[in-house]
C-alpha cells in the first residue's frame, strides 16, 4: 500500500513538472545524461523522489517571508522574451549579498522562480507564441563582483545543484555581461573542467554585451545594464527608481505578480481556522564530484587574487 501510494505521489508531481508535455520533458533528462537511458531514469526517479518528499508541488503557495529581504540581496528580475519564445531573467550576480536571510530561504526562492517558470510563465508562453516553449535564457550582471565575493560559493553551488539535478535543460544560455577581471580569471580557470555541454551554454559576452544579445532578443527585452555603457549609465540621473528599468525591486511588475500569485495560492489552500505553520523545509542535493571542483578551483582561484593585491599594497 505504501510504495503504491508513494508511486502515485510521484506519477501527480511528473504530471505537475511536466504540464502536458511528457516527451518533452523526459527528452531534457535524457539530454543531461548524454543520451544513457538507465542515468536518465535515474536521475528522472531522484528527481520526483526529492520533489515529492520536499512537496515541491506545494512550494508556490508557501510564503517565504519576508520577501523584501531576499528580493533586496538576491537580484533576479524578468525582463521579457527572445526571438524564439523563451523567458529572458536578468541576475544582479556581482551585486548580490545573499547576506540577509539563511541559505535555506534564497534557496526555497529560487525553487519557487523555477516552479512560477515552468507552470505559468511557459504555459504562458507556449500558448502565446502557439508552439512548445520549454526553456529560459539568463542574462548575468557581473556589474561589482569583487574578490570578497568568496562567501557566496557555498549558496551559488547549492542553487546550482538544484537546477542542474532537479531542472536539467531548462536553461538554453547563459549570457555573462560587465564581466571584471575577478571574473575572466575565475572562469579561465575553471572552463576546462565543465563538461561541453556546460561550456557551451556559457557566453562570456564582450562589455554590456548589447550587440550580440540584439540577435537573440529585441531591443526592448534587453535589460537597461546591456543596452548602456557603465560611462551612459553614469550619466542616467538614476535608473532604479524606474521601475521598469529596475528589474530586481521588489516592486518591479513581475514580482509583484509573482507574489500575488503567490498569496492567492496560499489562501486558497488555506483551510478555515487554520492555525499558521512553522516555515517549511526544503532538503539541498549534494553536489556532484564536477561541481565540489569548481568551487574548489574558484576558492583557489580567488585566494590567488586576494595575496597577490595584498602584495601590491
Amino acid at each position: 500500500m505504501e510504495v503504491h501510494h508513494f508511486d502515485e505521489k510521484l506519477r501527480c508531481s511528473f504530471q505537475s513538472m511536466h504540464q502536458g508535455y511528457p516527451l518533452e520533458t523526459l527528452e531534457r533528462f535524457l539530454q543531461a545524461r548524454e543520451g544513457n537511458v538507465l542515468k536518465a531514469n535515474k536521475m528522472l526517479l531522484d528527481c520526483l523522489n526529492w520533489r515529492a518528499s520536499n512537496r515541491i508541488d506545494d512550494i508556490l503557495s508557501k510564503v517565504i517571508t519576508p520577501n523584501d529581504v531576499i528580493r533586496d540581496s538576491q537580484l533576479i528580475g524578468f525582463s521579457g522574451f527572445c526571438k524564439k519564445g523563451r523567458p529572458v531573467f536578468v541576475l544582479g550576480v556581482g551585486r548580490s549579498g545573499y547576506d540577509r536571510a539563511p541559505l535555506d530561504k534564497y534557496v526555497k526562492s529560487h525553487i519557487q522562480l523555477n516552479e512560477y517558470r515552468d507552470r505559468v510563465l511557459l504555459p504562458e508562453a507556449t500558448k502565446h507564441f502557439g508552439r512548445y516553449v520549454g526553456s529560459c535564457l539568463k542574462i548575468l550582471d557581473m556589474t561589482g563582483l569583487k574578490l570578497s565575493s568568496l562567501h557566496r560559493l557555498k549558496i551559488l553551488t547549492a542553487i546550482s545543484t538544484v537546477d542542474d539535478l532537479n531542472y536539467p535543460e531548462k536553461t538554453d544560455a547563459y549570457y555573462i555581461v560587465n564581466a571584471p577581471f575577478v571574473f575572466t580569471a575565475c572562469w579561465k580557470a575553471v572552463k576546462p573542467l565543465l563538461q561541453e555541454r556546460t561550456k557551451r551554454k556559457v557566453q562570456v559576452l564582450h562589455g554590456c554585451g548589447r550587440d550580440e544579445l540584439l540577435k537573440v532578443m529585441d531591443q526592448n527585452t534587453i535589460p537597461q545594464f546591456c543596452r548602456l555603457s557603465s560611462k551612459e549609465l553614469a550619466k542616467q540621473k538614476d535608473p532604479s527608481l524606474d521601475m521598469k528599468v529596475n528589474y530586481f525591486s521588489p516592486s518591479h511588475p513581475f514580482h509583484l505578480q509573482l507574489c500575488k500569485y503567490i498569496e492567492q495560492r496560499t489562501v486558497m489552500g488555506r483551510p478555515l481556522g487554520h492555525v499558521p505553520q512553522p516555515s517549511f523545509c526544503v532538503t539541498f542535493p549534494e553536489p556532484d564530484d564536477e561541481s565540489t571542483e569548481v568551487v574548489h578551483v574558484i576558492e583557489s582561484t580567488l585566494e590567488r587574487l586576494a595575496a597577490a593585491k595584498k602584495g601590491m599594497v
